[in-house]
């Protein structure tokens, strides 16, 4: 999302230069923006094409100090900015670059246009969970895999690949069992639709992590894992960075689920009544079946039995590695009975085949 390769540091000058060294900063670097840095390497600010043109207009000549043309109020984020929020920033500001800062105000990195708005493509491989029965959701699935059941004209599992698709991920693994034939036949290898497509091929059902035994090789870095009847608009990518940010072994995201109580609570204390609330609404965080695993967690697996994912996030507890949740807020549905169907083709018909808001 930043500049690659430390190429924002070309773009840096300190604060005695001329409008001639910005000039020559510029055609050099290619950046388009330079980056002004006092004594102490903190930013004092920017300096735009639309800068110089404004100086010279103004009477200052190219050997002409920069001091009067440096824009001090310029936009900057920190590290641990989102990609997303970053993007409504310059759309909101028109602006194409975005210096990054520590808490020091000394530069770290360059968020530019043309990078950041082009999602970084993704080496990490991404399991989709798509062996199960899908019995509640019959009779759709008597003779389809759930994953192939048609949202809004298009298998559900077809709208996962894609959506990670435009997140930059182009190696899938597809854990198969019920009619696991019906999906390899579709998908292929998945050249057809711009990706690589491998399988886990469950002899019996594994449950949501089990499978994941399987893998040969295994990964070599963090791996993004989802069931395949999950319609969402994650940004799997941000999951990811998340995961790795927080150096953890497992990543959970976890959508807020809020329960209003159909009457009025009486609270008590023995037989004396202590207060009253009405209808109450109680608030929890739910499995929202979108994951990120280190290698190391797949130490946890034997091959081929059966484990459920909170089964091998507990594991992982017990061994003190660290597990951490990833609270999302973005449209989410779990397609599991036939009136979830329903609602998953009003989510994604509307926008023509992107996923919409499956609240």
């Amino acid at each position: 999302m930043k500049t690659n390769d430390n190429a924002w540091r070309k773009g840096i000058l300190p604060l005695d230069s001329t409008l001639r060294d910005v000039i020559g900063n510029m055609n050099m670097s290619s950046l388009r923006i330079v980056l002004v840095v006092n004594a102490r390497d903190e930013l004092e600010g920017t300096i735009s094409d639309g800068d110089i043109r404004r100086g010279l207009l103004k009477g200052l000549n190219i050997d002409s100090p920069i001091e009067s043309v440096i824009h001090r109020g310029a936009l900057v984020v920190p590290p641990n900015m989102s990609r997303d929020m970053v993007l409504q920033l310059m759309v909101a500001n028109k602006i194409q670059q975005i210096p990054v800062v520590d808490e020091q105000q000394r530069i770290i990195g360059l968020h530019l246009w043309d990078e950041i708005s082009t999602p970084p493509s993704r080496s990490n491989r991404m399991v989709i969970m798509a062996g199960g029965k899908g019995t509640r959701l019959r009779p759709f699935t008597e003779n389809c895999p759930k994953p192939l059941v048609p949202v809004a004209g298009k298998p559900m599992l077809e709208h996962i690949i894609e959506r990670a698709k435009q997140e930059g991920f182009t190696d899938f693994v597809l854990a198969i069992h019920y009619l696991g034939h019906m999906i390899e036949e579709h998908f292929g290898d998945g050249s057809r639709f711009g990706v690589s497509v491998e399988y886990l091929r469950e002899d019996s059902p594994l449950g949501t992590a089990g499978a994941l035994s399987l893998l040969q090789p295994r990964p070599d870095e963090p791996f993004v894992v989802t069931n395949g009847d999950v319609v969402t608009d994650i940004r799997y990518g941000d999951l990811l960075d998340f995961h790795i940010r927080h150096e953890a072994s497992a990543t959970m995201a976890v959508r807020t689920h809020e329960w209003q109580h159909p009457y009025g609570v009486v609270q008590t204390r023995g037989v004396d009544i202590t207060g009253f609330e009405e209808k109450p609404v109680a608030r929890s965080h739910i499995n929202a079946g979108v994951y990120v695993l280190s290698p190391s967690s797949l130490g946890e697996l034997e091959r081929g039995l059966l484990c459920d994912m909170p089964t091998l996030f507990e594991r992982l507890q017990a061994r003190t590695l660290r597990t951490v949740a990833y609270p999302m807020h973005e449209p989410w549905l779990d397609v599991g009975r036939p009136d979830d169907l329903e609602k998953a083709h009003h989510a994604v018909a509307p926008s023509n085949g992107k996923q919409g808001d499956g609240r």
